[in-house]
C-alpha cells in the first residue's frame, strides 16, 4: 500500500463525519471535569452543564480578550471545539449530521474538513474585529459548510443545484432569526463563517469540477495534524493551570 493510499483510507466520510463529533463531545466533557464545582448545573436547558468561562478560556476560547492579552491566536482553530453547554453542543452536532453528509457527497470528506477548519477560522477572526469578548462553538465551521452548499447550489445550478441552495438558504434564514432574536449569539462567526465557506468552496472546488486529488487529502491531514495538536497543548496547559 502506498503512503497516499496509506493515508487516504482513514479519510472516508464515516471516520471524518465520527472524527468531529467525538472531538467536540470529548473537549467538552474535559472542560466540565476541568470546571468541577465551578460548573452550571441547571434545570434550564439553555444554561444546563455549563463550563467554567475560565476553563474555557484556558482551553482556547476565542474573542478580543484571549487574543489580545494572551495574544493566543491559535485560538482561531481550538475555539471551533468547544462548547458552552450541554444544548449548545447537541444542536450543533444534529447541524452537523445534516449538513456534512451533503458537503462531503459533493465536496468530498477532505475538503469538507478543510472548508469547516478554514470557516472556523474565517468566523472567529472577523468576531475578533468586531470586538467579541470571548467566544467558542462550531457554528462558524457549521456556517461554513451552509457557506459551501450556497455556492455549490448556486454554481451548478439545474433542479438538483437550485434545490441545494433553495434548502440551504433556508439554515441561513434560520440562523439570522435566531441570531436576531436570542441573546449571546455570535453573528459576526456566523457571518464570517458563512463567508468563509463560500470563498473556500469556491478556492477549493467541489467533485463535478475536479474530483478531490492528493492535495487536497493532504491538507486535510495537515488541518487535522495542528487542530490535534493544539487541542492537545491546551488540554495540557489547562490541566497545569487549573490544578497547579
Amino acid at each position: 500500500m502506498t503512503y497516499h493510499k496509506k493515508y487516504s483510507a482513514f479519510l472516508t466520510p464515516s471516520f471524518v463525519m465520527n472524527a468531529i463529533i467525538y472531538t467536540n463531545v470529548i473537549m467538552f466533557l474535559i472542560s466540565l471535569i476541568y470546571s468541577g464545582r465551578n460548573m452550571i448545573l441547571s434545570f434550564n436547558p439553555f444554561y444546563a452543564f455549563t463550563p467554567s468561562m475560565d476553563v474555557l478560556n484556558f482551553l482556547g476560547a476565542s474573542g478580543r480578550l484571549p487574543i489580545v492579552k494572551y495574544e493566543a491566536w491559535w485560538s482561531l482553530i481550538t475555539a471551533n471545539w468547544l462548547h458552552g453547554g450541554l444544548l449548545h453542543i447537541l444542536f450543533n452536532m444534529m447541524a452537523l449530521k445534516t449538513l456534512a453528509p451533503l458537503v462531503m457527497k459533493e465536496f468530498g470528506p477532505s475538503r469538507m474538513f478543510s472548508i469547516y477548519t478554514l470557516s472556523g477560522i474565517a468566523g472567529f477572526l472577523l468576531s475578533y474585529f468586531g470586538n467579541v469578548y470571548l467566544t467558542i462553538g462550531a457554528s462558524s465551521g457549521l456556517c461554513g459548510l451552509i457557506g459551501a452548499a450556497l455556492f455549490f447550489g448556486k454554481s451548478r445550478g439545474g433542479q438538483w443545484g437550485q434545490l441545494v441552495y433553495k434548502q440551504t438558504f433556508g439554515w441561513v434564514v434560520t440562523l439570522a432569526i435566531i441570531g436576531f432574536l436570542m441573546p449571546n449569539i455570535n453573528n459576526w462567526g456566523h457571518g464570517g463563517g458563512l463567508l468563509g465557506g463560500i470563498f473556500f468552496g469556491w478556492i477549493l472546488g467541489y467533485n463535478e469540477k475536479r474530483m478531490e486529488n492528493m492535495f487536497d487529502k493532504a491538507l486535510a491531514i495537515f488541518f487535522a495534524v495542528i487542530t490535534s495538536w493544539l487541542l492537545l497543548k491546551s488540554v495540557v496547559q489547562g490541566f497545569f493551570l487549573i490544578y497547579s
